[in-house]
């Protein structure tokens, strides 16, 4: 059994996550991006004109929508089609337009943290004891806040997105019924046929269940112990509880199904070590996943998790953990406090726009692999992953501009990827990596190296950024030499004016030297 994969075998009805950069070829994704710039102007408009404007200027009606779309976009003539796809656009425009004016969404370490003011707050202060504290509470909700609102208006904004392409699917498809009716009449006809799908399928998948119904027969008699099961491929839509039950089990691939839920019960498996849920419908993981002491390895690539549960963090046993090709906007705050043994982590494929903090503390960690998502920031002590051996950053694009100056502390470092990013110049220090000896730049504007360097190789780089680095340093030698030089010279003019005082003291003192003229010779 494959323990990883995805990285063998990657699902190939995955979606990319960022198709538009990675592959915006209209047959690779629905052609959301298409349908928005086709538009003419008048099927959008403005966020800030709503029907709740009371400025109290009439406006004149919206005009009618011109069908020169048509050339564009010859599939969508019906009017009432037209129409649907009008509202659609405008929900898309006016959720974007929120989303911008909200701003950035806070990370979701700062929530984390802002919940737990609050709950400390509330646990040992009382309203009216500190006006810091009120000043505190008031910003950590706040935060909470923004967070929530952004929450909101991002699930509008993919619900009005999936109903835009809907539409044009149903226009490509010459689906004349969708065009008698709105967006919404035309998701329910869709959701029909999708349950007369369904139904056929259902038929395969009881005939499939029988298997599962044997391996719990098989462990109920009791007569072998369970310790491997394979159920990859099945079409399986549902776990059963009893599946708690096999407290023997080690192993337990689920690959290839149509989960869409993993049950509590998966708590009762105190002895597994592997749990592979490769290519499903999951949208969630169970928070009793946490009880698994024993777990080693977990593999839920290619699904569509928006979030690993925090009680993850409980699996310290880990080693393991693949959660690539999902939804991830985050990671647990407290992932590198607790998983200390884990090796490799996987999250590539997603949406994260930063790493925890606590992740420098993974002092076991060999592999970090966060690439193709939309990371702004590394950790500015990522220099501590010190057996670190492979790391991969590449492909996020506008997101990632640079690099912070520890990443040379990396000193186990050996296989490098920066490719794709918005990196413009590598860390002054960046030649301490001694032990690297793979290393990809290529898709960066990058001024230090030259390009032309960062295309010769590894080896050239590191010559390159060996070099500046000891270059800078002699300057900095040579600047304290100077500042050296100068204080001699400053000291022996001092030294030699003092000379200069003594020996006229001393003729002085042949005409008659008083007590305050010797105790200013013995000043100097």
């Amino acid at each position: 059994m494959d323990p990883n994969p995805t990285v063998t075998d990657p699902n190939p009805t995955v979606m990319d996550p960022n198709p538009s950069v990675a592959d915006p070829t209209p047959t690779s994704f629905p052609i959301l991006s298409q349908v928005m710039d086709a538009l003419p102007a008048s099927l959008t408009r403005s966020f800030t004109t709503t029907a709740d404007d009371d400025s109290g200027v009439e406006k004149p009606p919206s005009p009618e929508p011109h069908f020169e779309i048509s050339e564009k976009m010859p599939d969508i003539r019906n009017p009432e089609l037209v129409a649907a796809m009008r509202d659609a656009v405008n929900d898309v425009a006016e959720s974007r337009s929120v989303l911008e004016a909200l701003g950035p969404r806070p990370d979701h370490e700062t929530v984390d943290l802002a919940r737990s003011r609050m709950s400390e707050i509330d646990a040992y202060e009382t309203a009216g004891e500190s006006g810091e504290v009120m000043k505190d509470y008031k910003a950590c909700k706040a935060v909470i806040e923004l967070d929530e609102m952004h929450e909101s208006y991002q699930k509008m904004l993919e619900d009005a997105e999936k109903r835009l392409e809907r539409i044009h699917d149903a226009a490509v498809a010459g689906d004349d019924a969708a065009a008698d009716v709105d967006a919404e009449e035309y998701e329910e006809g869709e959701e029909e046929e999708y349950e007369d799908y369904e139904e056929a399928e259902e038929v395969k998948a009881e005939m499939m269940n029988e298997e599962v119904a044997a391996i719990l027969k098989a462990a109920e008699a009791g007569k072998k112990p369970i310790e491997k099961v394979d159920l990859s491929g099945r079409k399986l839509k549902i776990l059963p509880e009893e599946f708690g039950t096999l407290n023997l089990l080690i192993v337990l691939n689920l690959s290839y199904n149509k989960l869409e839920w993993i049950p509590d019960s998966v708590a009762g498996l105190e002895n597994l070590e592997e749990l592979i849920l490769v290519a499903n419908l999951l949208e969630s993981l169970p928070d009793s996943i946490g009880l698994l002491e024993n777990l080693k390895m977990l593999n839920v690539s290619s699904n569509k998790l928006a979030a690993l549960p925090d009680s993850i963090c409980h699996c310290r046993s880990l080693e393991e953990l693949d959660a690539s090709f999902n939804k991830l906007t985050y990671l647990p705050t407290n992932l590198g406090h607790e998983l200390g043994n884990l090796k490799r982590l996987r999250v590539q494929l997603n949406k994260i726009r930063s790493l925890p903090t606590s992740i420098v503390e993974m002092k076991s960690l060999r592999l970090l692999d966060v690439h193709f998502n939309e990371l702004h920031t590394i950790p500015q002590t990522i220099g501590k992953l010190t057996n670190l051996e492979t790391l991969n950053l590449s492909s996020n694009f506008s997101d990632l501009t640079d690099l912070p100056e520890t990443i040379s502390d990396i000193i186990s470092l050996k296989e490098l990827d920066l490719s794709n990013n918005q990196i413009h110049a590598l860390p002054n220090t960046f030649g301490r990596l001694l032990n690297l000896t793979k290393l990809k730049l290529d898709g960066n504007p990058l001024e230090i190296p030259p390009a032309s360097v960062a295309a010769a190789g590894v080896d050239a780089v590191m010559a390159y950024m060996t070099k500046r680095w000891v270059d800078m340093l002699m300057d900095v030698d040579d600047e304290k030499s100077m500042l050296f030089v100068k204080e001699e010279e400053d000291e022996g003019l001092l030294s030699r004016g003092a000379s200069w005082f003594r020996t006229v003291v001393t003729v002085l003192g042949g005409f008659g030297q008083s007590d305050a003229d010797r105790h200013l010779d013995q000043e100097y």
